[in-house]
């Protein structure tokens, strides 16, 4: 019968695995071992310390050896427990003759130093002072070093990546693994730090280690075994010089393998960037050979030795030369070669990705969402990301910010979804004069449109600064207005950036604070889709959402009588009369414009239902009369520095809003039930048919 295993279950083998392997280097401590076992045991650790050390050169960047610090621990375990094994082999039967210990230990002390015990020795101490004193050593202060640095980068790489949040350059989820990599990155480097210590505790252990040998091993022949001092020295020291050699090579690769993963610089594997950086370089090489062959000539020195070098790094200095002019004449070829090997095809899926939101800018606005040239624009919208979620409450989507070569100079467009919401021009350097009135001001410039608001518009040059504060007029710099142009467009279809994910992490959040709340109102009293309509219903009237839970109490209050999404909206809106009062009054007064009989009349007899939501659908003439009495009532509010804000009768607040803001856009309509009790409401005008 065939089976899936779970996850936790197909990790237990490893587990299990080097658990075993953890005891067992403990029973070595403790269990003789015969010299067979300790051959392959001793092969063992050479083939592992090669391993890492073929590991730790084949990377491209250290954290994708991430537990080397570990396995340093009980690579270094296991390395000690073959110290004492073999010790206690080397003593308890070393009187036997050189192969008592196993042929590995034998060969080290016999064929790797000719045999002779002055070699062995001499070449012990060279290996343990190179692994002491400069391996372990350089790679445990450049750990150490490595580490302090990580560790005081880490609020400036958190900074950048907010900072490539807000620009959109990543979204939430490559921020959240680059977060994750940092700190694993952290962590590592502060583990290398320690795990250097192992390596240079190891080469202490081995020195003393090898003296012990030296001396119990005189004293068992001596004493215990009754030989003679000369050949209780030959037989006892050359063993041990054997197995310091067998001891050390291992540990020496293993602190290679660490020298080399803290000193990596994250990019291609270490070979590439070998090649690349001292055979990349046609100039140096032509200038070594001929230093080489300069020395092939001094008289005294071996020619056979330096001409062969310098003529190789001739003929190598001239191929690379060639190859660099054939490069240079057919810049296409190695991105073709990329693209026939595979490399530079973009997979198909990645065509399939839309970004929520995007700022695409002409070449001439491109130094203002530069960071590095001091572009404003991503800090700005930074901020913008943060007032829209205080002000709507809810978190908006990473805006990407990018240059479109199709835009004319100076001209923008904001893309939701892949799809145009809209489009203006600003002129980076220059800025946008508006008269407080209205009017078009009267300076010279190059006249233009208030993007975000309509208005008419001149921009004018620094210089120019004084003489149109002098007349009164507002200035703006470009980036502001772009700014405030994509804080109104998000604004007006806010709505359209919440769906179910969205509203669930909303959910998410409320549930810390009122979980019975939420467990009621969703899935006890409507379903996910259903609450999501009604947030969208509320952002789409600009209606702030952020006070969730008031919005769930009315919801799970209303929902039993009826689950109609717009019913459950007004029900919303009048439990937040509050806000929607705070947002329509000025000092506690609300100029609202009304609606006269005939006109309420003549919209009650349109009203009808599509899809179930409530619709206006006047004769032509009616609905031309009046688009054009709400034109002209919110002009003359606007130039009076109010909002538009219209009262209607609660049955035709719905329809007459999504039938009004196709064609006046910053319209509120709101009943008088969704106003506070003791607001004062004062007639700003009469819209009439009429």
């Amino acid at each position: 019968m065939n089976a899936t295993l779970a996850p936790n279950q197909q990790k237990v083998p490893a587990e299990a695995f080097l658990a075993l392997a953890v005891l067992g280097v403990l029973a070595i401590l403790i269990i003789p071992l015969p010299a067979a076992l300790l051959d392959a045991l001793l092969a063992l650790n050479v083939a592992i310390s090669v391993l890492m050390l073929l590991v730790a050169l084949g990377l491209t960047r250290p954290m994708e050896f991430s537990v080397f610090p570990s396995l340093l621990l009980i690579t270094t375990l296991f390395r000690l427990s073959l110290n004492v094994a073999t010790t206690r082999l080397i003593l308890l039967d070393g009187g036997k003759g050189v192969g008592a210990a196993g042929h590995v230990i034998e060969a080290f002390g016999r064929f790797a130093v000719g045999g002779s015990l002055i070699v062995g020795s001499v070449i012990f101490l060279i290996l343990l002072v190179v692994n002491f004193s400069v391996i372990t050593k350089g790679s445990g202060r450049v750990s150490e070093v490595a580490a302090r640095f990580t560790l005081d980068a880490l609020p400036g790489k958190q900074m950048s990546i907010d900072a490539d949040l807000a620009a959109g350059v990543i979204d939430d989820k490559q921020a959240r693994e680059r977060r994750t990599n940092l700190a694993r990155e952290t962590e590592f480097y502060g583990a290398m730090d320690g795990a250097s210590k192992f390596v240079r505790g190891d080469a202490i252990a081995g020195l003393i280690i090898t003296g012990i040998n030296i001396v119990g091993g005189l004293l068992a022949g001596v004493l215990r075994d009754h030989m003679a001092f000369g050949r209780a020295v030959e037989a006892y020291t050359v063993l041990t010089v054997g197995d310091g050699l067998v001891s050390q090579m291992p540990a020496l690769l293993v602190s290679t393998a660490a020298g080399v993963l803290v000193t990596r610089v994250e990019g291609s594997d270490l070979g590439s960037q070998v090649s690349g950086q001292i055979f990349g370089s046609p100039r140096a090489l032509k200038y070594s050979s001929y230093v080489l062959l300069l020395l092939a000539l001094i008289p005294g020195l071996p020619a056979l030795a330096f001409a062969p070098l310098g003529v190789g790094a001739f003929f190598l200095a001239r191929r690379i030369e060639k190859k660099k002019a054939e490069d240079a004449r057919n810049p296409n070829k190695k991105l073709a070669d990329e693209k026939a090997r595979g490399g530079g095809e973009a997979k198909i899926t990645d065509l399939l990705q839309l970004d929520a939101l995007e700022l695409e800018v002409g070449y001439a606005l491109l130094p203002s969402i530069d960071l590095e040239k001091g572009g404003e624009i991503p800090g700005r919208v930074t901020a913008l990301r943060k007032q829209l979620a205080s002000d709507l409450g809810i978190v908006l989507p990473s805006v990407h910010l990018r240059d479109n070569l199709r835009l004319e100079p100076n001209e923008y467009r904001v893309k939701l979804r892949g799809l145009e919401i809209g489009k203006g021009t600003a002129h980076f350097g220059r800025l946008m004069a508006l008269e407080p009135s209205g009017g078009t001001p009267t300076i010279d410039g190059l006249p233009g449109k208030d993007p975000a608001f309509g208005l008419p518009a001149v921009w004018v040059t620094p210089e120019q600064r004084p003489a149109a504060e002098a007349r009164g007029y507002t200035l703006v710099d470009a980036s502001s207005v772009l700014t405030t142009h994509l804080s109104e467009l998000i604004r007006r279809n806010a709505h359209e950036l919440i769906g179910r994910q969205e509203v669930q992490e909303l959910l998410g959040a409320c549930a810390k604070d009122a979980p019975k709340l939420v467990e009621d109102t969703v899935p006890g009293s409507i379903t996910l889709g259903e609450l999501v309509r009604v947030v969208r219903g509320l952002l789409r009237e600009g209606i702030s959402v952020r006070d969730l839970r008031s919005i769930l109490e009315a919801v799970a209050d209303s929902a039993p009588r009826s689950k109609d999404t717009h019913f459950l909206i007004e029900q919303v809106r009048r439990r937040l009369a509050r806000q929607i009062t705070s947002r329509v009054a000025e000092a506690g007064v609300v100029y609202a414009l009304t609606l006269d009989r005939t006109t309420e009349d003549a919209l009650r007899h349109s009203l009808g239902h599509n899809d179930g939501e409530p619709t206006l659908a006047p004769e032509i003439n009616t609905a031309r009369a009046l688009i054009a009495a709400l034109e002209n009532k919110s002009a003359t509010l606007a130039a009076q520095g109010r909002s538009a804000v219209v009262l209607a009768p609660a049955d035709l607040r719905r329809a007459f809003f999504e039938f009004a803001t196709r064609f006046v856009p910053d319209l509120f309509v709101v009943s008088a039930r969704e106003l506070a009790p003791g607001t004062t409401i004062e007639p700003a005008g009469t819209i009439s048919l009429n």
